[in-house]
């Protein structure tokens, strides 16, 4: 596919540059984990302390020429196996299913043409195109952009996207998280606006796969299961060894301390042994698993260690994130605001009518929108408006889009100018409050007012919109904005709402003695919202990433036993917070969905990842899916 390039944008690499580039630093690609073969599957399950204790029964029954009780016992070692075999390629099956095989494609300056290429074959230096709905392939610098958003919550956990600038020649890629960054990174979602970018980083040189790099110096933790199991068949190995010493040295000893009576004495040692370890228990335990395992599996939860099924059970910490585990992953609007009157709006939508004083700051904030936007905060703005003003005249289909001034750096707002079917012109503009009262013209007391009922929104964890309008003159529209003359109409109030299960499973989690703690990248005021809503321990307490990074050891450990609530972690601090509460003796569950919580996945006791949302990364760390 090609498209017209502009002259003024860089010429980009030509093939061959490109070739050898993926020649020397490989295909921008991330390695997957090696596919567990059946012989690996085989080795994993006969390595579990409880089949080396079948299996030395089973061969001990075989000396003493019990043959019967050796071959049941052998039996139900493959019994076992086949049990347990069947339940993990059945989990690594339904995992290869929930992969995302396709290759994300993009579009490329080679040989001064715009030409689409697989994801994949994308290179350093590579200048590509980005618009709305596209799938950053790689990390790249941003060297031209238009209201270009990105959703980064793949990798910083933020539930909003943030705004991109354009590079200065001098600023390095940073890490992601933030507004007005000239940087984008791979795996990262454009949900509006569009640019032109320069390559910097691929495959394991991306944020992406550092984090992916990482996780091999992560080791996974055992479940306490496995720790008691081998405890268990090693004290009873002692105890069976020591008693078949004794036996064997007092009946040769009495029984005329010869050849044969030693050889007696020593298959009295071992059937006294054999009547003290538990061969039985292996059977009973991983078929117990197992059943668990299928059980869950009705319930569309795939077990990939099967060990991990009891730690479940003894979880004393829960350790969540929030973006798509507590929350939807959805915005909507939940609060609107004219004339010094609100409205509140559940999750669930507008229960009744929508009174008419909120009619024109509905109407405004449709027109200021993208007519089938991508991005997440439109779209919930698009579906409110359009149920709430249905049948009404605040509707206009049949007005005609005459200029977009997009939002920048320096006007955190944008506007539309329409074409009225009736004729004459009218704008709507919406954006950041402060920009949209700055549009407005207002004076300072009347802008104050207005900030404190932002700032009282704000801290109830909403992402707040200011909407205005202006009438114009079509055939001879201003080039800035400023040149109007808007009217403030009102304020919006977005925000991603937490699940309908949450505040019960919360409580829940309470009763049954497992403490809850949120740890998640997005911002304190809207993880301490979050709290509030589903009713963690101290929801007022919070830890910022930033706090974590200058405490000792010691100060973490002693700040986690009361803190239920961290904002701004980045995936290093979650891997940290996961280390300190085991090293305070908590048996620790994590569950995520994004490659930030991949490294805490896969050292907490029992890692759980989301399936359908989840990454890749996040399935393969975990323990349970």
């Amino acid at each position: 596919m090609t498209s017209t390039p502009n002259a003024e944008q860089p010429q980009g690499l030509t093939t061959a540059e490109a070739q050898q580039r993926l020649k020397d630093e490989g295909l921008n690609e991330l390695p997957t984990a090696s596919k567990r073969g059946w012989v690996r599957i085989l080795l994993e399950i006969v390595r579990e302390p409880m089949f080396l204790l079948l299996l030395a029964c089973g061969t001990l029954y075989l000396i003493l020429g019990d043959r019967e009780e050796a071959l049941m016992l052998l039996g139900f070692v493959g019994v076992v196996i086949g049990i347990t075999y069947y339940q993990e390629k059945r989990t690594e099956n339904a995992l290869d299913a929930l992969r995302d095989l396709s290759s994300p494609r993009a579009l490329v300056r080679r040989d001064g043409e715009w030409i689409r290429i697989a994801g994949r074959d994308v290179a350093r230096g590579d200048i590509m195109m980005l618009s709305e709905g596209d799938r950053v392939p790689a990390d790249a610098m941003v060297l031209q952009c238009t209201n270009l958003h990105v959703d980064e919550s793949l990798l910083t956990g933020e539930s909003v996207s943030v705004r991109k600038t354009e590079w200065d020649d001098k600023s390095e890629m940073e890490r992601p998280g933030g507004e007005d960054l000239p940087t984008v990174y791979s795996g990262t979602l454009v949900v509006s606006g569009q640019g032109v970018a320069e390559v910097r980083g691929t495959g394991l040189r991306t944020e992406l796969g550092k984090i992916g790099k990482a996780l091999q110096t992560v080791d996974t933790e055992k479940p306490p299961l496995q720790h008691e199991v081998a405890n268990l068949v090693r004290d009873m190995g002692l105890v069976g060894v020591g008693l078949c010493i004794v036996v064997t040295i007092v009946f040769s000893l009495t029984r005329g301390n010869n050849l044969i009576a030693w050889q007696r004495g020593f298959l009295s040692g071992l059937a006294m042994a054999m009547g003290v370890l538990p061969e039985e228990f292996p059977v009973v335990l991983t078929i117990f698993m197992a059943m668990g395992a299928w059980r869950m599996s009705q319930n569309q939860v795939l077990t990939r260690r099967v060990p991990a099924i009891e730690t479940l059970g003894s979880a004393t910490v829960l350790c969540v994130d929030k973006t798509g585990t507590l929350t939807m992953n959805k915005m909507t609007v939940r609060k609107l605001a004219a004339g010094g009157e609100y409205i509140h709006i559940p999750a669930t939508g507008l229960p009744g009518v929508l009174p008419e004083r909120f009619h024109e700051l509905v109407e405004y904030s449709i027109l200021a929108c993208e007519a089938d936007p991508f991005d997440p905060m439109e779209r919930a703005i698009l579906d409110m408006g359009q149920g709430a003003l249905k049948g009404t005249e605040h509707l206009h289909e049949d007005w005609q889009l005459e200029r977009e001034y997009p939002l920048s750096r320096h006007m955190l707002a944008l506007s539309h100018a329409w074409q009225m079917h009736s004729g004459g012109g009218r704008v709507a503009a919406k954006g950041a409050p402060e920009a949209i009262l700055d549009l407005c013209h207002m004076p300072q007391a009347q802008q104050q007012l207005i900030m404190k009922q932002v700032l009282d929104m704000a801290n109830d964890g909403l992402r707040v919109l200011g909407v205005a309008r202006a009438s114009c003159d079509n055939d001879d529209l201003p080039d800035n904005q400023h040149d109007f003359d808007f009217k403030f109409i009102g304020l919006i109030g977005l925000a991603d709402p937490i699940r309908a299960t949450v505040p019960a499973a919360v409580a829940q989690c309470r009763r049954a003695g497992v403490r809850v703690v949120m740890i998640t990248g997005d911002y304190p005021g809207t993880a301490l919202s979050i709290a509030r809503e589903i009713g963690l321990q101290h929801p007022d307490r919070i830890v910022t990433g930033s706090e974590l990074e200058a405490m000792s050891e010691e100060e973490v450990s002693n700040k986690i036993r009361d803190v239920s609530v961290f904002a701004r972690m980045v995936p290093e601090q979650k891997l940290r917070l996961v280390q300190a509460l085991k090293a305070n003796g908590e048996i620790v569950a994590m569950t995520g969905d994004g490659v930030n919580d991949a490294p805490a996945l896969k050292n907490a006791h029992i890692g759980i990842a989301m399936g359908e949302r989840g990454t890749d990364v996040a399935r393969e760390s975990a323990a349970i899916v």
